[in-house]
């Protein structure tokens, strides 16, 4: 058969439009692909993020197996403050809040460690309900809360497992502050700190705010030698506090590991506001036909309060 060099020409030409034109299609799908995860990220970051309930310590608000949105633009967004996949902790700016936190939000933020603890070993998210803020007095009677001497009304589903109250005299070991005469049923009253704040110091209340300034600080400052106090090294008798604090509260209230136990949670960790949970199953179905089964359609969509 005859071929002549025009025909070849031609498909010569052909295929390498064709190689071209496949090799366009490649570059707007990765550029595609690329933008929707700059896009992703940027949501994620800065204004809305998934958050999965794994224990039952804001219970009946909020079961095991709920999956809710954050809205983290409300209280101010951050960037990313370690290397993704590590611990490492990087420069980061936060974007300004549109409000504060306030009693009765429930707040997703960055657990700041054990009571007695610089430092957790390793980020972990917790939810609870705040129930008081800066410059607020918190008092729990007969496990009643009360903000500022007026009583804080539970919200609707609040629950206490056990029925029996922890009489005032019996005292909580491992309570925060460390030391204090409290338990969970019968606590404070106790001042929650604002930025600015001038704290009197003494060998006798100094455990109530020995972890507060060593975190502020970063590192282990405080001493107590015989009745005096130090901060690195210097004689104090009182503290300026730089940032402002909150106390939290889950509202299944005999079963919640919370601001009673290990303390203040400062402004710079709170990462959001729980607005709305759009997903609801028994994740302790291990059978898939079980797990579909017991998805909860009655809590999808729900506003959460």
């Amino acid at each position: 058969m005859y071929y002549s060099s025009k025909d070849s020409t031609t498909e010569s030409t052909e295929l390498a439009d064709g190689v071209r034109s496949s090799a366009r299609r490649i570059k707007y799908f990765l550029q595609a692909v690329f933008l929707a995860a700059i896009a992703a990220f940027l949501l994620k970051t800065f204004i809305i993020e998934a958050f999965r309930i794994p224990t039952g310590s804001m219970e009946n608000t909020l079961l095991v197996g709920d999956f809710l949105l954050v809205n983290k633009l409300v209280y101010g967004a951050s960037s990313p403050r370690r290397i993704p996949l590590t611990d490492v902790e990087i420069p980061y700016f936060t974007l300004p809040a549109i409000v504060n936190p306030k009693p009765n939000d429930v707040i997703v933020f960055e657990y700041p460690g054990d009571r007695d603890e610089l430092k957790h070993k390793e980020p972990v998210n917790y939810i609870k309900r705040c129930v008081a803020g800066p410059g607020d007095t918190l008092k729990i009677i007969d496990k009643k809360l009360f903000l500022n001497g007026e009583r804080f009304y539970n919200p609707p589903l609040v629950k206490h497992l056990n029925p029996r109250t922890r009489p005032r005299e019996f005292y909580e070991s491992g309570i925060f502050p460390k030391g204090s005469p409290w338990n969970e049923d019968n606590y404070g009253p106790l001042y929650i700190p604002k930025a600015g704040d001038v704290i009197n110091l003494n060998y006798q209340n100094i455990e109530t705010w020995r972890t507060l300034i060593n975190r502020e600080h970063g590192r282990q400052v405080v001493k107590v030698e015989g009745k005096i106090v130090t901060i690195e090294g210097y004689p104090v008798k009182s503290y300026t506090v730089n940032k402002d604090y909150y106390f939290m509260i889950g509202d299944n209230r005999d079963d919640s590991f919370d601001s009673r136990f290990w303390g203040f949670v400062p402004r710079d960790k709170i990462i959001g506001e729980a607005i709305v949970i759009y997903w609801s199953w028994d994740p302790s179905k291990t059978n898939l036909w079980e797990l579909l089964g017991s998805i909860r359609l009655n809590r999808i969509a729900q506003l959460i309060k």
